[in-house]
């Protein structure tokens, strides 16, 4: 399995000098796994590029699309998707609410929001309605769990058949006031053990109590999620679009050596826009 981020931004771009090494785009990651199957992590404004690299590779296979949930931040890539005005294109979205077609339609392609209708869309977009928490996506086992955020949201976990696995836990406030939908000992269980565990690492311990119920968490809360789930690598994301590439690079330091002193079974990554990562490790 091969994981390449797109966008590792929240909440909104942040284009800019200062956010230039890490990246601007919100949340997008590319997933392939071990058979070629395309999954795609979010339609942030990542996406846009990650569809100019498919465009690149001139793939015929479908596209698979899971999204954590339907907020601008995570679907505002997908009018600017190259591949969707394709006619060849088959996008397959996995959505979280059973109304996800109509909100696609009255939201995003509705001749007000984009100039361009969903009925006008070249490319052919199915919504596919996986019955229960788990199905399959070419050589893949998938799971998903309900994650503590306004208006829900989702995290998923991929198990390639290779052996390679990967959480992907965004937009969740591990200390969520209001009492958790999914406790920090549910989501560890769910995550143990993957070799990438991706987790929204938004806010610092500086920015609370201001942004408390706001649906993301603080990087502390984070790593000691890392700790009980023991992935082989925690990427800190969905960075706060005022924190600068200076302030990641501290929170990063400050993060490592953290996880350093209280595990052994696990290393730290901040995720940067174009970060390539090879799975399982080595």
């Amino acid at each position: 399995m091969r994981v390449r981020f797109y966008g590792v931004r929240g909440s909104v771009p942040a284009p800019g000098p200062e956010t230039a090494r890490y990246g601007g785009n919100t949340s997008c990651v590319d997933v392939r796994l071990g058979d070629g199957t395309v999954i795609v992590l979010d339609a942030g404004t990542g996406m846009r590029k990650l569809g100019d690299a498919l465009l690149g590779e001139n793939r015929s296979t479908p596209v698979n699309l899971l999204l954590s949930h339907t907020h601008w931040d995570h679907i505002l890539g997908l009018p600017f998707f190259g591949p969707l005005w394709r006619r060849e294109t088959e996008l397959l979205i996995y959505p979280l609410a059973t109304d996800a077609q109509e909100r696609f339609q009255r939201t995003i392609f509705d001749d007000i929001h984009f100039p361009v209708s969903a009925n006008d869309i070249p490319a052919k977009v199915e919504f596919m309605r996986p019955e229960g928490s788990t199905w399959r996506i070419g050589s893949a086992r998938i799971q998903r769990i309900a994650l503590n955020h306004p208006g829900s949201a989702q995290g998923f976990r991929i198990d390639d058949d290779d052996g390679s696995s990967i959480a992907y836990l965004t937009d969740n406030e591990l200390s969520a006031s209001d009492g958790p939908i999914s406790s920090p000992d549910v989501l560890a269980r769910f995550a143990e053990g993957v070799d990438l565990l991706i987790h929204d690492s938004q806010y610092v311990q500086a920015d609370i109590p201001a942004k408390l119920g706001w649906g993301h968490s603080v990087v502390d809360d984070v790593l000691r999620l890392g700790v009980l789930a023991e992935p082989h690598t925690l990427a800190l994301f969905h960075h706060d679009p005022d924190r600068s590439d200076a302030a990641l690079d501290q929170v990063g330091r400050r993060a490592a050596h953290w996880i350093g002193e209280h595990t052994k079974s696990t290393s730290l990554v901040v995720a940067s826009e174009g970060m390539t990562l090879d799975l399982p490790f080595k």
